[in-house]
């Protein structure tokens, strides 16, 4: 599969300011801000993405996609396109070994390029018809009450002034849109710092996490020859920095970790991170959203970052289209706030804690002796497993208590007449989905046709939906409500998340 064309627009005629009128603006054009505007162009909602960037980007920055991720994607019918990724089981917690399989249909760590997500999912929203709008920087942001307004300028210099009904910030965690609008984000700030490049032409052993007397090394070398080392040296405090190391600071600091010389390496990529770690006070603030990486700040260990990110954008689309078309109840928007701010703190708590186990000097030693100890115990790895892989979700959807209720909708195989299909194919409309499970689901006078599905299907014996008669699904593959024939409930759980008809 190509990657779609990113649009740069023509030369407009000198000093001639454009205003541009849509729906919703997303800021930025990474992964998150392409999910985002794919969910709401597959609903209708005019979707205009601005872009610093002039075309994709050549950094495979996050390469890793969890199982709640692939779930996702599978419900909107990608996974085809990432072609054939290799997954590895095996992941870890703060460098602790940890085997991350899990029931369900895609367990482990999916090895996929940034750029390959990323033009997977360019390719997705624009054939939606998302408008993409490339070499634009932001320059303010206004909410007026009625509308946003946000004032940009194109790759000419040219102003430009975008009107919408809302606006979401995607552009990452030194987010433009923060700044602008002065949003609270408050936090632990950086101490310590792991420095990262890809490098060709060095041929040095692989490292998984790899703790030596100075500092904590890494090493993995692809099929295309590029080595990717990280190393941090223990005691050594993060530093301030306009922009990337260069790459003399990396090689002598692996020198002095491990012993070897890579100087004669030719770096393709050189970056650091470190373990500055925050959060956004309020997900949203009126017509001003933020999702993904511009909500929270998070050393990217075990690739959780970008799976964050792309999970807040799964959650936040459906909500949003519609409430710009009009057919959303009048808290829907709100529960965007609740239900992602909560989620974003607890993987930011596993991140800090996974952060002191990894970047640790020997204090932490007898720590990281207790903890692999108490991984081996099955309950504990399942634990941390669900944790790591977006699995563990379970959000407050109000209603009778059940098992099912908030959790995701377990992928099984289900029977539909003479077809065979699974949840994930179910949920491809984009819609929420009334499911029958012991024959037509319960009556709902108010269920709106045009915004949920009923489907009357059988499950396997032994599947984790025995013993339930129908299930009500949000479009993001979560369970509103779940019971027997008598429908207790149901009824309000459809007016809660999908409106009147």
């Amino acid at each position: 599969m190509a990657a779609a064309p990113r649009r740069d627009d023509p030369a407009p005629p000198t000093g001639s300011a454009r205003t541009v009128d849509t729906q919703v603006i997303v800021v930025g054009a990474g992964p998150v801000g392409l999910l985002l505007a794919g969910e709401l162009a597959l609903r209708g909602i005019r979707a205009t993405l601005v872009e610093r960037r002039h075309g994709p980007t050549t950094e495979s920055r996050a390469s890793t996609l969890h199982a709640r991720t692939m779930e996702l994607l599978d419900t909107r019918g990608l996974l085809a396109d990432l072609g054939d990724p290799p997954c590895e089981p095996r992941g870890h917690f703060g460098g602790i070994p940890l085997d991350l399989t899990l029931p369900g249909p895609y367990p482990g760590q999916w090895k996929v390029p940034q750029t390959r997500t990323e033009a997977v999912l360019e390719e997705w929203a624009l054939g939606l018809g998302a408008d993409l709008r490339c070499g634009h920087t932001l320059h303010a942001v206004h909410d007026r009450g009625t509308h946003v307004e946000a004032a940009a300028a194109d790759r000419h210099g040219t102003p430009v002034t975008l009107r919408a009904d809302f606006l979401v910030a995607c552009d990452g965690q030194d987010s433009t849109v923060r700044a602008l609008t002065g949003a609270d984000f408050p936090g632990v700030p950086a101490a310590r710092e792991l420095l990262r490049a890809d490098v060709e032409g060095i041929d040095i052993p692989n490292r998984r996490f790899e703790r030596l007397p100075g500092g904590l090394a890494v090493a993995a070398r692809n099929p295309a020859g590029v080595t990717r080392v990280m190393v941090h040296e223990f005691g050594a405090a993060a530093r301030e920095r306009a922009g990337a190391p260069h790459y003399d600071e990396v090689a002598a600091a692996w020198k002095r970790v491990t012993g070897e010389d890579i100087t004669g390496g030719t770096p393709l990529w050189v970056n650091h991170f470190d373990d500055e770690n925050r959060l956004l006070t309020r997900y949203r603030h009126g017509r001003v959203l933020f999702a993904g990486d511009a909500a929270h700040r998070q050393m990217p260990i075990g690739g959780q970052a970008l799976n964050l990110g792309l999970q807040d954008a799964h959650n936040l689309g459906w909500k949003l289209a519609a409430t710009v078309d009009g057919t959303a109840p009048a808290a829907l928007l709100d529960t965007y706030d609740a239900e992602r701010a909560a989620v974003g703190a607890a993987v930011l708590t596993n991140i800090r804690a996974q952060a002191l186990l990894l970047l640790g000097g020997p204090e932490v030693e007898p720590l990281r002796t207790v903890l692999a100890e108490l991984v081996a115990r099955e309950e504990v790895r399942a634990r941390l497993a669900a944790m790591i892989s977006g699995l563990d979700v379970r959000y407050d959807v109000g209603g009778p208590d059940h098992p099912l209720r908030g959790a995701r909708l377990p992928h099984v195989g289900l029977r539909t007449g003479d077809i065979v299909c699974t949840a994930a194919d179910l949920l491809r409309s984009g819609r929420g989905l009334l499911l029958g499970l012991d024959g037509p689901p319960p009556r709902v006078d108010a269920v709106p046709a045009d915004r949920v599905d009923t489907v009357a299907a059988r499950a396997a014996t032994g599947s984790p939906l025995d013993g339930t008669s129908a299930v009500l699904v949000r479009p993001d593959g979560y369970v509103a409500w779940a019971g027997g024939p008598d429908g207790d409930g149901l009824a309000e759980a459809v007016a809660r998340w999908f409106g009147s008809p």
